[in-house]
């Protein structure tokens, strides 16, 4: 302490790499050690533990507005000496006169952080950072998020979410819309009240990165629907569950699940979590279904199940019992997935499971009624951040119905709608007296785990009775537009064709049906 208490700050240069640090008065250099000297000397006396509450809050508040402001400023330099270590530059790189074999390398070893610190550096710097070559100012790709960086407005996690939305839907939407969405989540992020966010819920409020990932996501469901939420086969998201080795007595379960699988796990925990249930007990309705104790002949304490649940002991398959002329492409992974999503589909239906509100465990699926009309968008599920996809949108809504809600513009409900397009208890039982299980030919799936399909789709004016109803398993139906099956009813009676590598003369046939609508034969001493 110096005289009548001033702290006596010592000034400390700075390390230079390869060369003395220029001297000149004023430098932003010595500002910047000096800024340095002053904030340690205001921590170093701080005692986090006795202050009160409202002077915690404040202390924690300033010192995140001061590293938003150092955080961009890191951002920038870091941007700055990798464009003058590119190796590109060959004997005039810093990395090289340096001794350094990269950027990362010269940027580690200067800066002391990770490789990967300085990779997320560099990655960000590369939209956010303004530029200039042969000194020639060039903007930054995402101008609001730099200025929100350079002012300490915006945190580099919340820019991270930003850059990666706006990069994910570059030269996929206008412009226009990209540069709306640029203000619009720099604004969610900062709190600040623009022309994008006035009037919106939580305008003017700061949304924290998790949160911002959220509203991400809601962006890019809206402007890019098949990003986001794939539609096509070859990119969309697929479940899987897999088991690892035998370690201290149990097996590691890793699993990957879709975002509807998980909107139908959660609901399904809810509802026994709210219950205050003990785990339920899932006993097949008639003893000679093996529900539980076998799934399609395979014994689950069977140490060759696993094998047939890969396919590298059955030439069937094992969970649907076809001879893969359907082209199921499914690893053993996807498969126990679908499993998954079947046991607790048929679980939920169970009259044993608790209720949750006074109301069976359902998963509820909100899509703009506009997009469902015009085959656009995504849907959502409330509690999932990720969107679903406008097929399996329609999938549920030809299993479990719909229901009719109008909103007006203050958000106000005006009209509620009964559910339509759901097959009834009754409908769906004489269904499966007809069918018996899944139509598909060589599909061994019964009849309490598949799901009603509308023969003429709903969309298109097709009823919701007997007449029009098919079962399927969860696997054909989520196919079924392009899995090369089709189905019609001729009379009331089901035919199918199957795709070409099945039946090269696509010829319709009858579908399978229930056992018992075959009759016996007489014996013959009887003829």
């Amino acid at each position: 302490m110096g005289e009548g208490g001033a702290v006596a700050i010592t000034l400390t240069a700075p390390p230079t790499v390869a060369g003395a640090l220029p001297e000149f008065a004023g430098s932003r250099i010595a500002a910047i050690a000096q800024a340095a000297a002053i904030l340690a000397a205001a921590l170093d006396g701080v005692r986090f533990g006795h202050l009160d509450d409202s002077e915690a809050v404040a202390v924690l508040a300033a010192l995140e507005g001061l590293g938003r402001k150092v955080d961009g400023a890191r951002l920038r330099s870091t941007a700055d000496i990798g464009a003058r270590a590119e190796t590109d530059l060959g004997n005039g790189s810093l990395a090289y006169r340096n001794g350094c074999r990269t950027k990362v390398d010269f940027i580690t070893q200067l800066a002391g952080i990770s490789g990967r610190e300085a990779k997320r550096r560099l990655k960000l710097g590369e939209t956010a950072v303004e530029r200039t070559p042969l000194g020639l100012p060039v903007p930054a790709r995402y101008p609001v998020i730099a200025d929100a960086l350079g002012s300490g407005d915006l945190g580099i996690e919340a820019a991270e979410i930003i850059a990666t939305t706006l990069t994910a839907l570059h030269g996929k939407v206008l412009q226009d819309d990209l540069d709306h969405v640029e203000r619009a989540l720099v604004a969610s992020a900062t709190g600040a009240i623009t022309p994008e966010t006035a009037g919106l819920p939580g305008a003017g409020i700061r949304f924290a990165p998790d949160l911002l990932r959220v509203q991400a996501l809601e962006w890019q469901g809206r402007l890019d629907p098949d990003g986001t939420a794939p539609n096509d086969d070859a990119v969309e998201a697929k479940s899987t569950l897999t088991f690892g080795l035998l370690r201290t007595g149990l097996y590691p379960l890793r699993a990957d699940v879709t975002p509807e699988l998980r909107g139908i796990m959660d609901t399904f925990f809810d509802t026994h979590l709210s219950a205050r249930s003990r785990t339920p007990r899932f006993e097949p309705t008639d003893p000679a279904d093996g529900a539980v104790t076998a799934l399609n002949g395979l014994d689950v304490d069977d140490p060759n199940a696993d094998a047939g649940l890969d396919g590298e002991r059955f030439n069937a398959d094992p969970f649907t019992g076809d001879t893969r002329f359907d082209g199921d492409h499914r690893t053993a992974g996807e498969k126990r997935a679908d499993i998954l999503r079947t046991v607790f589909e048929a679980a939920a239906r169970d009259p044993k499971t608790p209720t949750m509100g006074g109301a069976a465990p359902n998963v509820m699926i909100h899509i703009n009624a506009s997009d469902l009309d015009n085959d656009r968008g995504v849907g959502w599920i409330d509690g999932i951040d990720a969107p679903i996809s406008m097929r399996r949108v329609k999938e549920t809504i030809c299993t479990g119905g719909s229901q009719s809600v109008i909103i007006d513009d203050h958000g106000a409900i005006l009209y509620l709608g009964d559910k339509v397009r759901c097959f009834t208890a009754k409908q769906r039982a004489a269904i499966a007296a007809r069918d018996g299980g899944c139509i598909i030919p060589g599909c061994t799936i019964p009849a309490r785990w598949t799901e009603v399909h509308h023969v003429h789709p709903a969309a298109k004016g097709g009823p919701t009775n007997v007449d029009n109803g098919t079962l399927l398993c969860w696997f054909h139906h989520h196919t079924i537009d392009t899995n090369g099956w089709t189905i019609r009813m001729i009379n009331g009676r089901l035919q199918v064709r199957g795709p070409l590598l099945w039946d090269p003369t696509q010829t319709w046939r009858p579908a399978q049906s229930h056992r018992a609508n075959t009759p016996s034969p007489e014996p013959p001493w009887r003829t």
